[in-house]
């Protein structure tokens, strides 16, 4: 039988994410009264909380609007540079892959190049 004591740090960890990914109102929210955007999030949310050393993110940006896909962005780049998370970040979106450190196109699964993109 799971334990209903769920640590007040592990409380505050899961709101702090919450919160990072735009989610904070939808703590007491069940998955079926989320939209398929805030679906999304919500498993960035799980993906990050435990502060993971590596980061592997499929189109993470594609089921959002512009402005919830920047703000998704800018927190993986914010977990890839204050916190050390190795981050593969996959995407068709080229405005985002420009702002990586490292774009490497690929095309039918060969690599079409690897470019290093200077941080300014």
């Amino acid at each position: 039988m799971f334990s209903r004591n769920v640590s007040y740090n592990k409380v505050q960890r899961a709101k702090e994410v919450l919160a990072q990914v735009g989610l904070a109102d939808k703590e007491n929210s069940l998955p079926s009264q989320l939209s398929g955007g805030q679906q999304q999030r919500i498993a960035i949310a799980r993906a990050i909380v435990h502060k993971p050393d590596w980061l592997l993110a499929d189109e993470p940006t594609g089921n959002l609007d512009s402005e919830s896909g920047d703000r998704i962005f800018e927190l993986i780049h914010e977990l890839n540079i204050h916190e050390g998370c190795g981050v593969f970040f996959v995407t068709h979106d080229l405005k985002l892959a420009a702002k990586a450190s490292r774009m490497i196109t690929m095309k039918d699964g060969s690599i079409m190049s690897d470019n290093r993109i200077a941080v300014v």
